[in-house]
């Protein structure tokens, strides 16, 4: 099984269901072309798992999207999981700011989550909770989606990770059962990460449930960056300061801000492009 997957599963005796959320290599490569520190690499691995886990818990045919923005440290996070489990993510740090823990970092900062299946998309608004991201979306789901629950992420430069469980609707359960269960998640770490964890680890966590692995979806790091898409950039940069950026640079470098792809537009390029009626350029996917 890929280290790189998230694994739902359900206990047999309890209405609760779950997901575990293992990232390595996907997660590496997130943050391969970035000089993250150790908070923000922590944090940004954070909301790498939570939106595999948020993925994972809904029905969609699209993508999802947690974003942090606006904050006087962390300006913007940005997460992006498909319906095929492809990932993708950034974050961008004030160059002054030197925050000492997540409160710190996502101060004055808001959060939202969107799901995009195609249609209109549906926005969330999450109220962060200085203590964490993991407790700023458990009271997302338990106020604004009704379904209690106990999310903890883990993460470092080497993986990012953690385990959700939800309440099933309508059926109450044991306050001393999900207590328990919090208890048992909260002892997750790291550490246990360095294998490929899923059915040993869930198994290993909760050794005194009967608890049923479903199969695991693979997640893979991809961006879907394109040539016409580095193009809009441009478009919406201006002709005019197109041209001047030409003139005085002899040419445009696009850098895409989740996989480091650089695209290259030299003055016959700006010429196609703003002229009327052209052929866009091919798509290509990197």
């Amino acid at each position: 099984m890929s280290a790189d997957s998230v694994t739902p599963f359900g206990f047999e005796s309890l209405p609760v269901r779950g997901a575990l959320i293992h990232l390595s290599r996907s997660w590496r490569r997130m943050q391969r072309d970035h000089d993250y520190d150790a908070l923000v690499t922590e944090t940004l691995g954070h909301a790498a798992a939570a939106t595999g886990l948020i993925a994972q818990s809904l029905k969609f045919d699209g993508a999802i999207t947690l974003q942090i923005l606006g904050g006087s440290a962390l300006h913007m996070l940005v997460m992006q999981v498909t319906s095929d489990f492809d990932v993708r993510g950034m974050a961008a740090v004030a160059d002054d700011a030197a925050p000492g823990d997540f409160a710190e970092l996502a101060r004055n900062a808001q959060c939202a989550v969107t799901v995009d299946s195609g249609g209109r998309p549906y926005q969330g608004i999450v109220e962060i909770d200085g203590e964490s991201l993991a407790a700023s979306l458990e009271h997302y789901f338990d106020r604004s989606m009704q379904v209690p629950s106990h999310i903890v992420l883990v993460a470092n430069a080497d993986v990012a990770a953690g385990i959700l469980l939800q309440q099933v609707p309508g059926e109450p359960i044991d306050p001393d059962d999900w207590n328990r269960l919090r208890f048992l998640a909260q002892t997750l770490t790291t550490g246990d990460f360095d294998g490929q964890a899923g059915l040993e680890l869930i198994g290993k966590l909760f050794a005194e449930d009967d608890v049923r692995v479903y199969k695991p979806r693979v997640v893979n790091f991809n961006c879907r960056c394109s040539a016409a898409r580095a193009e809009d950039v441009l478009k919406m940069l201006g002709e005019e300061e197109s041209r001047q950026v030409l003139a005085e640079q002899g040419g445009i470098e696009i850098i895409c801000e989740y996989c480091g792809h650089r695209r290259h537009f030299d003055a016959v390029d700006v010429e196609r492009l703003f002229i009327d009626n052209v052929v866009p350029g091919p798509e290509s996917v990197q």
